[in-house]
């Protein structure tokens, strides 16, 4: 009788307990859609290896991410672009940027019967800026000589919700013209002058793919599982190079030597003659001290396997691995969350 007692004793004991220990493991993250192929493989394999963890991750924008998690509405928020002090000071909960991969951005365009088309980088913010309007305008068939450019408008498309993949665009427009940095600036989200927004990378790169003669910009990754056209950018060096792991990781090799201790750093229009122009550090927003110290675990843990597991996965994703001595400061980091 005694042992059927404290054996009823135990069950009830465990039964109160393991739903408060599963939700403690749920986590919930929100932004960027530049790094969610990737995200999307990890946080699936981290759970599988970690049972009773889930990880849901919503790819809703850099914007969103960066408001969510500011203010404790998810777990974790992710961005392609560095939050500002403003914004840093303004968030209810303490942050820190972790860094994850690093990717390229790459000008997407649909013409009928053209591949492999050069874009200079005036020319790619003057089609923002309305300066040129049609395929065959003089300054692109300069650095295009035989292409078939018709006598036909540009649709220029564009995110129309608050993204990473924008604030690296514009970041690295800014650099090249003054015109576009005075008119449209680098931001998360623009008041583009013309063109046709889209929602996530993903309705970008759906808008230009069944829209003939437009053009548009998203991560390297989206336009590979599109099988799209992604142009040429020429670098600082004069040297025109595809979006590739290989030119991101050249672009990232400077910062790498001087990242900062926020690890708050743009690579776009790095130089180096290897370096393609329009490269990134992707980010997640993670709480110094979490609310749930279980989730802090969690999430201290998962950046920890990001770190021994995660990386070797970057390449075959089409997303360049952190270098060796950004991964050594992360590991120093890793120490403050949880």
């Amino acid at each position: 009788m005694k042992a059927k007692f404290l054996s009823s004793i135990l069950l009830v004991a465990t039964a109160a307990t393991a739903p408060v220990a599963m939700q403690a493991q749920h986590i919930t993250g929100a932004g960027a859609t530049f790094p969610n192929p990737i995200y999307s493989r990890w946080f699936s394999e981290f759970s599988a290896a970690n049972p009773g963890v889930q990880i849901n991750y919503q790819s809703v924008g850099s914007g969103a991410g960066i408001r969510q998690v500011s203010t404790q509405i998810v777990d974790f928020g992710a961005s392609d672009g560095p939050m500002t002090d403003q914004q840093l000071s303004e968030s209810k909960v303490k942050l820190v940027h972790i860094p994850t991969v690093l990717g390229a951005v790459v000008p997407i365009y649909n013409i009928p019967g053209a591949s492999g088309l050069h874009f200079a980088p005036d020319v790619i913010a003057d089609i923002y800026l309305g300066k040129i309007s049609k395929w065959d305008d003089p300054r692109i068939k300069k650095d295009n000589p035989g292409a078939n450019l018709p006598d036909h408008q540009i649709l220029p498309v564009y995110r129309s919700d608050g993204s990473g993949t924008t604030y690296i665009f514009t970041d690295f427009l800014s650099k090249v013209s003054p015109d576009f940095s005075a008119k449209i600036g680098r931001n998360t989200s623009v008041r583009w002058p013309l063109g046709i927004g889209q929602k996530g990378s993903e309705g970008v790169a759906g808008m230009v793919r069944n829209s003939p003669y437009s053009f548009g910009y998203v991560e390297l990754i989206y336009a590979l599982q599109n099988k799209m056209e992604y142009g040429y950018v020429r670098n600082p060096a004069g040297k025109w190079l595809l979006g590739s792991v290989d030119g991101v990781t050249a672009a990232a090799a400077g910062a790498a030597k001087n990242m900062p201790a926020d690890y708050r750093v743009s690579i776009t229009n790095a130089p180096g003659a290897d370096a393609y122009p329009i490269s990134s550090f992707t980010w997640l927003l993670i709480p110094i001290q979490s609310a749930d110290p279980a989730k802090g675990k969690v999430l201290h843990n998962f950046v920890q396997w990001m770190l021994d597991h995660g990386e070797a996965e970057a390449g075959g994703m089409s997303y360049a691995p952190l270098p060796k001595s950004v991964v050594a400061m992360e590991r120093k980091t890793l120490t403050q969350i949880h």
